[in-house]
């Protein structure tokens, strides 16, 4: 009863940035995380950034940090990932994620999935 839309990806060159948005819709009722993870070819999916529902705590897996940025605005049920300094290997299919039941994390396994959008990355 909750669904999440991506928007933003496509194809830039490495070096480049790329803002993702996720807007939530229906059931969004209380407190929850919210978050990021990705799908390269032939990978599994992985996480990518986390964030709680005040913003206070952030999580990001090492290759994205300082890269990568995480934020949310509950107002409009939408969580972004500011994506600059691409790099080929941060090519994939970007999910973004919301957990109903949990207020700080994303704890699995995830109850909502966006669609995913591609971002590719040329080098």
């Amino acid at each position: 009863q909750v669904q999440l839309v991506e928007s933003g990806g496509g194809l830039v060159q490495a070096g480049g940035s790329l803002r993702l948005s996720c807007a939530a819709s229906g059931r969004t009722f209380g407190s929850y995380a919210m978050g990021w993870f990705r799908q390269a070819p032939g990978k599994e999916r992985e996480f990518v950034a986390t964030i709680s529902w005040s913003g206070g705590r952030i999580y990001y897996t090492d290759s994205v940090k300082g890269r990568f940025t995480i934020s949310r605005d509950n107002a409009k049920n939408t969580v972004y990932l500011q994506m600059n300094s691409l790099k080929p290997e941060d090519t994939a299919v970007y999910y973004c994620a919301a957990d109903m039941a949990h207020i700080d994390y994303i704890v699995p396994p995830v109850n909502y999935w966006g669609q995913g959008t591609q971002v590719t990355v040329s080098s």
